[in-house]
C-alpha cells in the first residue's frame, strides 16, 4: 500500500495521558517510536519537542470526548492535525491497548486512510459554544415549567386546561399570587388579563384547589430559577449578537429563506461556519448534518435508508423547516406536500431540511441572495414529460394528437 506520509504521529488522547507513535518510513523499513505524556500544558508542550525530534509532519487522533480539544490547540500551529471520527478507525478487537491505538492511529494516517472531521476555526468554536449552552440553558427552563405544571396538578389548580401558557401574563401573575399566599379562587380569576379566552367561571372553578405551604415554597423556587435562566439565556443571546456582528450581510440574506429566523442562523454558521470550502458539495454538507439516506446496501440489497442522528444542527433545521412549510406560495411548501402524498411527513420535513441547508451552503459560498423557485416549480418542471403523457394517453384512446408550442 502506498505510503503518503512518511513522517506522521498518531495520538490515543485520554483525560490524563497521551500516548504517541511517531512513524518513521525509511523505504521499505518503519521505525515507530511510543512515547506516553500527560496532558499539562508543560507536557504537552514536551510532546511537540518530541514530535519534532522525530521530524513528524502530519498527526491524527480521535475525537474522544472534550480531551481532544487541548492536545489540538497546542499542536495546530505546529503540525498538519487530522481528528478522526472513533467509529471508523477502530481497532481489531482483542487487540485493544493503548499503544496499540496510537499505532494503528498513525499506520492509518500514512497511507492516508484517515478521513478527517470539520473543525471550525477558534471564533467559530467560541460562537458553537454559545448556542449549544443556549439550547441547554432553554431545555432546563423547560424542565422548570414542566415541574411547575406538575405541582400545580398535585395541588388539584387545573389552571394549564384554561390557560394556553401557565407561564405567560396572566398565568405567571396567578402562580406569583399563590406563592405570596393567596388561595381564594375569586381573587386569583381577578388577575387574569383580559384577553384570556377562558371565562371567569371557568377561571374560578381551575383554581379551586388543596394548596399547601409546601406547593407554595416549590413554586417560589422554580419561579427563581427560571428568572436566573431567562437572565443566562439574555446575555447569551446578547453575546451571540455581538459574534454575529462580523457577519452581519450574510445573517440578512440567510433569513430571507423562508422558515429561518435569528437563532436558525446562529446556530448554522456556529456549527458549519462562513467557510464552504471544508464541505466539496453541497450534498456533502446535507451528508454531515445527518440529512442524507443512509447508505447500507449488502448483495445488491438495501437494508436501511434511516438517517444518522443529529444533535445539533439536524433539530435547528427541522424546526426551520416545520415553519417553512407553513408559509404557503412557496417552493419548500410545495415539496413538502409533494414528497408526504408519497412518502409521509417524516421523510418529507427531512427534504425540505436538506433544502434549505443545500440554499444556505450556495449563499454562504457564493455570497448570492435566496431565489424563490415558487410554488409551480415542479409543475413547470415536468411540463413536458406530462403534456407527452397526455397526449399517449388520447392516442390510446383512438385520437389523433399533434403537440404545438402556443404562440
Amino acid at each position: 500500500m502506498e505510503v503518503i506520509h512518511e513522517r506522521c504521529a498518531g495520538l490515543d488522547v485520554h483525560k490524563d495521558s497521551v500516548v504517541a507513535c511517531a512513524r518513521i518510513a525509511r523505504g521499505r523499513k518503519v521505525e515507530r517510536h511510543v512515547e506516553t505524556f500527560g496532558t499539562t500544558t508543560s507536557e504537552l508542550l514536551c510532546l511537540v519537542d518530541w514530535l519534532r525530534t522525530h521530524g513528524v509532519t502530519h498527526a491524527a487522533m480521535e475525537a474522544t470526548g472534550v480531551y481532544w480539544k487541548p492536545v489540538w490547540y497546542v499542536l495546530a500551529d505546529q503540525f498538519e492535525l487530522l481528528l478522526a471520527n472513533a467509529r471508523e478507525i477502530r481497532q481489531v478487537p482483542g487487540r485493544k491497548t493503548d499503544v496499540n491505538d496510537a499505532t494503528w492511529i498513525a499506520d492509518l494516517l500514512a497511507h492516508g486512510l484517515i478521513r478527517a472531521s470539520f473543525v471550525p476555526p477558534e471564533p467559530i468554536r467560541e460562537l458553537r459554544d454559545l448556542t449549544r449552552t443556549r439550547k441547554q440553558l432553554v431545555a432546563e427552563r423547560s424542565q422548570h415549567v414542566q415541574r411547575i405544571q406538575k405541582l400545580l396538578e398535585d395541588a388539584n389548580i387545573k389552571l394549564s386546561s384554561v390557560v394556553a401558557d401557565i407561564l405567560g401574563v396572566s398565568g405567571r401573575t396567578m402562580i406569583e399570587a399563590i406563592v405570596r399566599g393567596e388561595s381564594d379562587p375569586k381573587r386569583l380569576a381577578e388577575l387574569a388579563h383580559g384577553r384570556l379566552r377562558a371565562s371567569r367561571k371557568q377561571l374560578e372553578e381551575a383554581l379551586h384547589g388543596r394548596i399547601r405551604d409546601h406547593h407554595r415554597f416549590m413554586l417560589g423556587l422554580h419561579l427563581a430559577q427560571i428568572d436566573g435562566l431567562n437572565a443566562s439565556i439574555g446575555l447569551v443571546e446578547s453575546r451571540v449578537e455581538e459574534m454575529l456582528d462580523p457577519f452581519a450581510d450574510l445573517v440578512k440574506r440567510l433569513k430571507t429563506i423562508p422558515g429561518v429566523r435569528d437563532v436558525v442562523v446562529a446556530v448554522l454558521l456556529a456549527e458549519i461556519g462562513p467557510d464552504m470550502s471544508k464541505f466539496r458539495t453541497a450534498g456533502h454538507l446535507v451528508s454531515w448534518a445527518c440529512l442524507a439516506p443512509r447508505l447500507d446496501e449488502s448483495a445488491g440489497k438495501r437494508r436501511s435508508t434511516r438517517t444518522r442522528k443529529g444533535q445539533w444542527l439536524k433539530a435547528v433545521l427541522i424546526q426551520a423547516a416545520w415553519s417553512a412549510v407553513r408559509q404557503k406560495d412557496t417552493y419548500l411548501h410545495a415539496q413538502f406536500h409533494r414528497i408526504r402524498a408519497r412518502r409521509g411527513a417524516k421523510k418529507a420535513i427531512l427534504a425540505v431540511a436538506a433544502s434549505i441547508l443545500t440554499a444556505a451552503y450556495y449563499m454562504i459560498r457564493d455570497g448570492t441572495e435566496y431565489r424563490e423557485l415558487g410554488p409551480d416549480f415542479f409543475q413547470r418542471k415536468h411540463q413536458k414529460g406530462r403534456a407527452f403523457h397526455l397526449a399517449q394517453q388520447l392516442r390510446n384512446m383512438g385520437y389523433d394528437v399533434e403537440l404545438k408550442t402556443a404562440a
